[in-house]
């Protein structure tokens, strides 16, 4: 298999980990706080029905007062990603679990899986976040398209908190804690398909297909609370609206609807 895919010149695992620090070197990978949210201003301090329009952030987000959401989970298949109608090269997405980022954009917890596919080939990679700190892979965590992935991240303060990926299909597990991080609100809780910021702008979104979160819940000091009823976000880039999202009593669906 060795021969076969150097004589291919497939990238290798090791290769397209080069490829992503080389991009790095360029500038930093962030997923950022939601950009451009078109939400009606009377309604912009809790949960609305309708669609909520940004540029990067797809997918359901609760929203209350400070100091409320201490814990966001959910599990998701991994998608294979596809280059749009009419696109090629480089485009990717990630999907993520994560606190604050929407009513409170000085610190996000965060973590997820990013996919990516260039040239035909695919790639798929495990992070973690506290914005405004740039994403951190964990490293040698193994992710192919199918596999069943749980994420899940838990405030034990406003400044410290882990960050934890399991993939139940291989049984790989890895939790990063982190302290001493700018503070938290707590007042978001939110299961995103996001295109990220890479070298100071949007990186070209794939086509991801469908993402659901199952299982996901929000944590509060007294328990869980569903996504049922959160706001709803899809991206919207040049006039087009890219995803459909929807949620239901334990699970939060994207779609992408683009070229």
């Amino acid at each position: 298999m060795a021969l076969a895919t150097a004589a291919l010149g497939v990238p290798t695992s090791r290769d397209r980990h080069a490829q992503r620090i080389a991009r790095r070197a360029t500038g930093p990978q962030v997923a950022h706080p939601v950009q451009g949210a078109s939400r009606p201003a009377a309604l912009s301090g809790g949960n609305i029905t309708e669609s909520v329009y940004t540029s990067n952030w797809a997918g359901a987000v609760l929203v209350a007062g400070p100091k409320t959401y201490i814990a966001a989970t959910g599990s998701f298949i991994v998608p294979t990603p596809r280059e749009p109608s009419g696109g090629s090269g480089f485009h990717s997405a990630a999907i993520w679990v994560g606190i604050d980022g929407d009513t409170c954009q000085s610190a996000i917890l965060q973590t997820g899986v990013d996919i990516t596919v260039s040239g035909g080939t695919t790639s798929y990679n495990a992070w973690y976040e506290w914005y405004p700190a740039a994403m951190s892979d964990f490293s040698g965590f193994t992710i192919r398209p199918g596999d069943n992935i749980s994420a899940t991240v838990i405030a034990d303060s406003l400044t410290s908190g882990t960050a934890t990926i399991v993939n139940y299909s291989t049984g790989q597990e890895v939790t990063k804690i982190l302290t001493s991080q700018p503070a938290l609100c707590q007042e978001n809780a939110e299961w995103i398909v996001e295109d990220y910021t890479e070298s100071g702008g949007l990186v070209p979104l794939a086509n991801f297909g469908t993402v659901t979160f199952t299982d996901a819940l929000a944590g509060i000091s007294t328990g869980g609370v569903s996504p049922a009823g959160a706001t709803i976000f899809n991206m919207e880039q040049n006039g087009r609206v890219l995803t459909s999202a929807s949620t239901s009593s334990s699970s939060v669906t994207v779609s992408y609807i683009g070229p």
